[in-house]
Formats: structure tokens, C-alpha cells, sequence
């Protein structure tokens, strides 16, 4: 069985990465046959690690154009537990220190802490403000996030807006426990993006991704 149990942590890290696929896509994506991405699929669902819906709620799957006639395909995603095993590791590290730091200054400590991490998070990242376009922008702040763990991807939004989906979140586990962690990257990206962006969702409160709405519209800043 070693080879299912290499087959299905490469299966894990790519579904952290696209988000829900259908087996076809991460079949194609890791180059293996059906019968092999079905075998693999079915293990790590029954280790609780993957789950089977009929519609993906962000995604390669969710931006797919509708099928023939036919049962739809089934299309899989990582559960808590799935992101667990395959994201960062730190995150227990983080929330013992954030709970340490909330002892010892209290909720202004954590804040004060919050508002570091996202201002540094912006001074990392001063490419995402360069494009002129709210769009671009917006992809430019994926490409960031990615290269910092986060697994984000554009989708379309509604009417006049993209929105950004983080799969992962390094800090999810923290953020339960402190939201202003939330409050303070959401922060981050309306300064990098020059609008006022809305956060529709979070891992932290029991989604199974992090969406955030970036209308296109620019607002003057005085």
C-alpha cells in the first residue's frame, strides 16, 4: 500500500492547492490513471481526510462549464481535518504564543500583535499596489498570498467585483481563537488594493475556504 499512501499526499497537497476537483482534473493533474485517483480518493475519504459533493462551492470544479446529460461528477474537497494534515504544522506553536500574549497584555497585546503581522505583511508586498486596475490588483495580492502559504486563487464575484479565495489559511487555528487576526489581514488587503474589501467567509468560523469580495470600483482616499 505504499504506493497509495504517496499517491494520496500528493493527491492532498494538490487539492489544498486547486481546491474541489473532480477526479478527472486531479488525474490529470498528477498524471495517473482513473482507477488509481478513484483507489487513492476513496482511502482518504475513508480516513475522513477528503469529502465527495455533487457541487463545488469555489474552485477548478465550481468555474466548470455544465455537463452533458448524465449523473454530474462527483467533485472532491479536503475536510478540516484534510487541511489539517496537509497544510502548515505551526499552528498549535502560534495559538500556545497568541494565548501567552493574551495573558500577559491582554486583548490589546493580541491586537497590537494582529496589526504587526498584517503590516508586515504589507510592507513585504508593495508590488500588489503597482497595477492600476483593481483586478490586477487583486491578482497580484493571490500571487502574494500563495507565495506565503495561503493556496488563494481569483474567482469571479458578483456584478462588479472579483473575489479572492484563500483554501489554506498558515494562521486558521489562530484565528478561531483570535479574531482580529482576520481583522487585521482584511485590513491588509484594502490597503494593498485600494478599496474597502468585504470578507464573506473564513476557515476560522467553520467554511471550508476563506472569500473575500474586492469590488472594482476604486474610492478616492483623501
Amino acid at each position: 500500500m505504499k504506493f497509495v499512501g504517496t499517491a494520496a499526499d500528493h493527491l492532498g497537497r494538490t487539492l489544498l492547492a486547486l481546491g474541489p476537483s473532480t477526479a478527472a482534473v486531479l488525474a490529470d493533474e498528477l498524471s495517473l490513471t482513473g482507477a488509481a485517483i478513484r483507489k487513492t480518493l476513496d482511502s482518504l475519504i475513508d480516513q475522513g481526510l477528503v469529502e465527495a459533493t455533487e457541487r463545488a462551492p469555489y474552485g477548478p470544479a465550481a468555474l466548470a462549464g455544465p455537463r452533458g446529460r448524465g449523473r454530474p461528477a462527483r467533485v472532491f474537497s479536503l475536510s478540516p481535518l484534510g487541511r489539517a494534515r496537509y497544510g502548515a504544522h505551526q499552528e498549535s506553536l502560534a495559538v500556545a504564543a497568541l494565548k501567552f500574549l493574551a495573558e500577559q497584555s491582554g486583548e490589546q497585546g493580541v491586537q497590537q500583535f494582529a496589526a504587526r503581522i498584517a503590516s508586515d505583511f504589507v510592507s513585504r508586498h508593495p508590488q500588489v499596489s503597482i497595477p492600476q486596475s483593481t483586478e490586477e490588483r487583486a491578482q497580484a495580492l493571490v500571487d502574494a498570498l500563495n507565495s506565503e502559504g495561503f493556496a488563494a486563487a481569483v474567482t469571479p464575484g458578483l456584478g462588479e467585483s472579483t473575489q479572492i479565495c484563500q483554501h489554506h489559511c498558515p494562521m486558521g487555528d489562530v484565528a478561531i481563537e483570535f479574531p482580529s487576526v482576520c481583522d487585521a489581514e482584511t485590513e491588509a488587503f484594502s490597503q494593498l488594493t485600494g478599496v474597502h474589501v468585504t470578507r464573506l467567509a473564513t476557515i476560522a468560523k467553520g467554511s471550508s475556504v476563506c472569500t473575500t469580495l474586492v469590488p472594482h470600483t476604486r474610492r478616492e482616499t483623501a
